[in-house]
């Protein structure tokens, strides 16, 4: 699935294959447990959740791999050495299989994430 047409989360959930739901719903669970204020729509076809209006944080279940979005630079930034090691583009975490997923490293993102103030720069 590369972009949904589900029209909640709930729905994207249902359309995914069973090994990726699991992880997706967990990160679901993860983004609403640590982004307290923070609004969860569907944009662009995928789970994103917004601050303010302003998609900070999204997920997706891709063809070959599940992304992880985190928007904001400074948080990208911030966790440099962590992330080196990780398969990740502009913006976008990518991993491989559902077992793979760093939901330690996911979780502290989020946290910085919400933690974080001032302008989305990407």
């Amino acid at each position: 699935m590369v972009q949904s047409r589900a029209p909640h989360v709930d729905a994207y959930l249902a359309e995914v294959p069973d090994d990726r739901r699991v992880v997706l719903t967990r990160l679901r669970e993860l983004c609403r447990a640590e982004l307290e204020g923070f609004t969860e729509v569907m944009a662009h076809g995928m789970p994103t959740y917004q601050r303010d209006g302003v998609a900070e944080i999204a997920f997706a279940s891709q063809k070959q791999y599940l992304s992880f979005y985190l928007l904001r630079g400074d948080v990208r930034d911030a966790f440099a050495e962590r992330l080196a090691g990780q398969d990740m583009g502009k913006s976008c975490l990518r991993f491989r299989r559902p077992d793979s997923v760093d939901l330690d490293l996911v979780r502290d993102l989020l946290r910085a994430t919400a933690a974080a103030s001032g302008p989305v720069a990407q």
